[in-house]
């Protein structure tokens, strides 16, 4: 039984340009949790999530993986995605299994292409937002000239939530506690400018906040918090280095605290029928509803064969479960269940609404596909060039 509840899951995707950082950024990640004992490198190919052979060789991510982190009663379910280009289909696919898509950005670099597509296109798919920059030990960083780059770019929503402070060594919090100086200026200014877009959503928090002059505690801006996000009114921006480990025990409160979950996010859109007839429905992150999961990744494993990785958005999956794909009129049964952290599959009884989890061995699952108890024609709403850029990848 999963020791957490819909509540408590956290999906976040790690979108960005090659060379950016994700994978040594999940490691950092998992460190900082405790679920490993030291961080692998992406160099000595001993990470979490780069475990096939070809990504060992080349030293970058081929296809995504998916990790979890226990922190703080939340359950953290990570996608870390590959960055070319050219891969970039992949990364796309993903963006359907989560509520967050976090889009790491190299500080040296900049704004690089797959950073504009993935704000783009996360943007499109009405997903919360959030820019992560990485790299903040590199010396001699204009990072100011980078802040506003991104506002020029993707618009004054976009707010630093925490500030690199101590050349780069560390980071100040700008939202919880903001005290100090940073490298980029006033800790308390930038506090003010998070908390006025936020209250911007909210009128009764902007009346004691703007007219009674009242401080606001953390716990009274989460909702609007949420607002902000799902509107896509606020995009905060975190500083980390992977590298160092400046900024990851930060970045990791800022998942558990802010980032929201299946039930905050915004909902995913399905169709029900085909054609003109089709009908547009969200699905309910209700444990007690029939079964409806979308299946968003396929692989084949050498041990188990082909894995079918999926978010469950309704109902609860169990190895019990008797499940149809798409409009099949033969069900299926869920032999073996798993929750999948890199290469392992680790088992587990049940799929909550809101987690994703994996399937081996059965044939008839294809990427892309819903599963789903009643006998409905369901169909996932997913993007065409995300289907001819999977195929052509």
């Amino acid at each position: 039984m999963p020791h957490y509840t819909t509540e408590n899951i956290c999906n976040i995707a790690l979108v960005g340009q090659n060379g950016s950082g994700k994978t040594t950024l999940v490691e950092a990640l998992l460190h900082q949790a405790g679920t490993i004992s030291s961080p692998g490198k992406v160099e000595s190919g001993n990470t979490v999530c780069d475990s096939d052979p070809l990504e060992k060789e080349y030293q970058h991510s081929l296809s995504a993986a998916i990790v979890s982190i226990d922190q703080a009663g939340k359950h953290i379910n990570l996608i870390d995605t590959p960055g070319y280009p050219d891969l970039m289909g992949l990364s796309l696919s993903t963006l359907v299994a989560v509520e967050t898509a976090a889009v790491v950005i190299n500080a040296a670099a900049g704004i690089e292409l797959v950073t504009r597509r993935m704000l783009e296109r996360a943007a499109q798919q009405k997903l919360c937002r959030m820019i992560i920059i990485n790299k903040i030990d590199i010396p001699e960083l204009n990072l100011l000239q980078l802040i506003a780059d991104i506002k020029t770019s993707f618009g004054d929503e976009c707010l630093p939530i925490n500030l690199p402070a101590d050349n780069g060594n560390r980071v100040v919090d700008c939202f919880f506690n903001p005290q100090g100086e940073s490298d980029l200026g006033s800790v308390a200014a930038a506090h003010t400018q998070i908390i006025d877009q936020v209250v911007e959503v909210d009128e009764k928090l902007m009346e004691l906040y703007l007219e009674q002059g009242e401080e606001l505690a953390p716990e009274q801006l989460h909702e609007p918090f949420e607002i902000a996000l799902r509107e896509g009114h606020l995009i905060p921006i975190c500083f980390v280095s992977a590298r160092t480990g400046a900024g990851i025990r930060e970045l990791l409160e800022i998942f558990t605290r802010l980032m929201p979950s299946p039930l905050e996010g915004n909902p995913r859109p399905f169709l029900k029928g085909e054609g003109t007839n089709a009908t547009s429905f969200t699905a309910e992150p209700d444990p007690n509803q029939h079964v409806i999961a979308h299946v968003f990744r396929i692989t084949a494993d050498p041990f188990v064969g082909k894995l079918g990785v999926f978010r469950v958005h309704q109902g609860v999956v169990t190895k019990e479960s008797q499940l149809y794909v798409g409009d099949a009129r033969k069900p299926f049964k869920v032999g073996h269940l798993f929750k999948l952290q890199g290469k392992q599959q680790l088992e587990t009884d049940q799929g909550i609404p809101g987690d994703i989890c994996a399937i081996a061995k059965v044939d008839a699952i294809y990427f892309d596909a819903v599963c789903m108890i009643l006998m409905m024609k369901i169909r996932f709403i997913l993007n065409r060039w995300i289907f001819q850029h999977r195929c052509t990848a």
